[in-house]
């Protein structure tokens, strides 16, 4: 009989089995386990959002029974509310509001909850003009504010369920609102609302009195700020593009969620906590800084072809802290437009709120623009106002356009010598560049002369693009056709939707389009003449005949789905330039002249700049190194 031999192959074959069973046992109680502490965190989930459920309806039901005393009121709420199953024996246990009202907003406070339920601004309409229908940024149960408050005997309580007493009262001519969510006669949490004339802003403390007993004050109780913004101009996708939630934090710096399906921020030591929708605004402000928070942004409008009741949602949660076993914080709400002047008057860094750029852009706005603008619609219509603003404007640009202007005539006086030198150093760029740069010099020509004042009008351009959509006094302001300045103006409802342009024709934007037409042709074809081809660069005047027609194409449906007010301002804007330029070219450039004057500084002894001789030096260096590498 064969001895057996010792199969090493073998050995390692069971011992990988063995290795591989053990590993899918391990795995198996690993994935069981985490699939048990799983379907115990979902059922904990489930109890807690059935306990809430039940002990709402339960709070309601009890309180609102006239036919048992309130000690047997407690004895039945005691085992859901604990220590606060006092506020539900309250007269005032029950569904009802309170309102602050002054000229511009109404406010109501809803007993339950202690919560704002519902504001209206009544200084403005919702897009439908004339409707009747006031712009309402709170209503119809699309925003909730709650505080969790944990209990010393570990139930989690939210405010939005439980009833506060209310206490409506007025000190000099402020509005005084107290809500009070008592545990007993003299223990309560409170919301202090107070309402000032002709203000949009409210003052509103968060105060506890005596619960240290009742709450666990270990940790801190959050709290929660929700808002669904409503609709509330006529293009959706325009006012969604200027939606967004925007907070200070870390003593003074400002931020925004951004543009997105969901958005996420987490800042620390906030301050202020503004939901903006586009030209409106809800804010949340506290002087002592909520050490952090979670703020998130969702937007709602899926197809934005197609009618939405809102156009974002926001969410805010955040801790307050206790001190000495209490809550206390000075807080503010603001309910109103997002205007920049307005809210700049309440010094809190709000103005940060209205997006007039950074930098350059937004000192133009803020330096130029808004107090400019301001005086001229302070005391006349504001179509009219947008015409004189935009005059004004290019008259103080006209300078710059004249000397952009003079330095294209003078390329395109000497563009013929130029064309000369490129023929005879075709072979040799470098000598060719040389040349072209001496006879700049000679002429008193600088290339970059009709650069730099179309770069300076750049800034100026661009901050229009922040100023006009963001102008709150636009808002339901006609002109001519349009009948709002501040969303498009629709003179045909097309039956179908074209893609990037949308469903309807802006005749303010198509004549801004016709203008930029006829600018673009004017001047493009001036540049392109008056640049000299270089050997292995793209052909100028190719490029600038594109660009006559595709600008204006660009800008035609850019604007058709931007406010009038801003096409409008381009179309002014475009046209005074054109006829500058027509009254610069008549009366101020004369080709002959240029051509006997550039000439005669031909004919000067030229002082070469300290820049011109190290550019020279150069040129010549990098002329003597090619030579040498071609000796070799």
């Amino acid at each position: 009989m064969e001895n057996k031999k010792f199969d090493l192959n073998s050995i390692i074959g069971f011992a990988l089995i063995f290795g591989i069973v053990m590993w899918m046992m391990y795995n198996n109680q690993k994935t069981a386990q985490k699939e048990q502490i799983e379907k115990a965190k979902q059922e904990k989930i489930e109890k807690q959002k059935k306990t809430v459920a039940v002990s709402d309806k339960e709070i309601t039901a009890v309180a609102t029974d006239s036919t048992v005393s309130d000690s047997t009121k407690i004895k039945k709420l005691q085992s859901t509310l604990g220590s606060f199953a006092y506020s539900a024996t309250l007269p005032t246990a029950k569904e009802g509001v309170t309102v602050l009202e002054n000229d511009l907003v109404k406010i109501s406070v809803n007993n339950k909850g202690g919560a704002i339920a519902e504001v209206e601004l009544k200084k403005f309409e919702k897009f439908e003009k004339n409707s009747g229908d006031l712009v309402a940024l709170i209503k119809n149960n699309n925003a909730n504010f709650n505080i969790e408050l944990q209990t010393v005997d570990n139930r989690v309580l939210n405010t939005k369920d439980l009833f506060f007493e209310p206490t409506l009262s007025k000190v000099g001519e402020n509005q005084v609102l107290s809500m009070k969510l008592k545990s007993a006669a003299n223990e309560f949490l409170e919301y202090k609302y107070v309402l000032k004339p002709n203000d949009y802003m409210l003052d509103f403390d968060v105060r506890s009195q005596g619960l240290n007993k009742a709450l666990n004050t270990s940790k801190p109780a959050n709290l929660n700020w929700d808002l669904k913004a409503y609709r509330n101009e006529k293009s959706i996708s325009y006012e969604n593009r200027y939606t967004e939630s925007v907070f200070e934090y870390d003593e003074g710096k400002d931020d925004y969620t951004g543009q997105g399906k969901e958005k996420e921020e987490t800042p620390e030591k906030v301050t202020y906590v503004a939901y903006k929708q586009h030209l409106f605004t809800s804010i949340l402000l506290t002087k002592t800084p909520l050490e952090k928070a979670s703020i998130k942004s969702f937007d709602l409008t899926a197809n934005e072809k197609k009618d939405s009741t809102f156009t974002k949602q926001f969410k805010t949660v955040a801790p307050l802290a206790f001190t000495n076993g209490e809550i206390d914080y000075k807080m503010n709400w603001y309910f109103g437009p997002a205007d920049y002047k307005l809210l700049s008057s309440y010094d809190r860094n709000l103005d940060e709120i209205v997006s007039l750029g950074w930098g350059i852009f937004g000192w133009i706005n803020k330096l130029i623009f808004v107090p400019l603008f301001g005086f001229l619609s302070s005391f006349m219509g504001l179509g009219i106002a947008i015409i004189i603003f935009t005059i004004l404007i290019k008259l103080a640009m006209s300078p710059i356009t004249f000397k952009s202007f003079l330095s294209q005539a003078k390329m395109k006086v000497l563009r013929p010598e130029i064309m000369e030198l490129g023929e005879k150093y075709a072979k040799d760029p470098m000598k060719k560049q040389q040349e072209t740069m001496k006879l700049y010099s000679k002429a008193g020509v600088n290339p970059m002369a009709g650069c730099i004042p179309a770069l300076i009008q750049i800034p100026f351009m661009y901050a229009s693009f922040l100023f006009f959509p963001t102008s709150v006094d636009l808002r339901q302001k006609g002109f001519l056709w349009a009948d709002d300045l501040s969303s498009f103006d629709s003179v045909l409802q097309l039956p179908f939707n074209i893609p990037l342009y949308g469903d309807h024709v802006s005749l303010f934007a198509l004549m801004a389009s016709i203008a930029i037409f006829f600018y673009m042709k004017m001047t493009s074809g001036d540049q392109a003449m008056a640049q000299p081809q270089q050997e292995g660069m793209p052909d100028m005047a190719k490029i600038m005949k594109i660009m006559i027609y595709l600008s204006p194409l660009m800008m035609l449906i850019f604007f058709n789905n931007y406010g009038s007010g801003l096409s409008l301002y381009n179309l002014i804007s475009n046209l005074i330039t054109i006829g500058i330029m027509l009254v610069i070219k008549k009366y101020f450039i004369d080709s002959d002249k240029i051509h006997a004057q550039i000439q005669e500084n031909k004919a000067k002894p030229k002082t070469e700049s300290k820049f011109q001789r190290k550019m020279r030096e150069m040129m010549e260096q990098a002329e003597a190194q090619k030579a040498q590498q071609k000796k070799k």
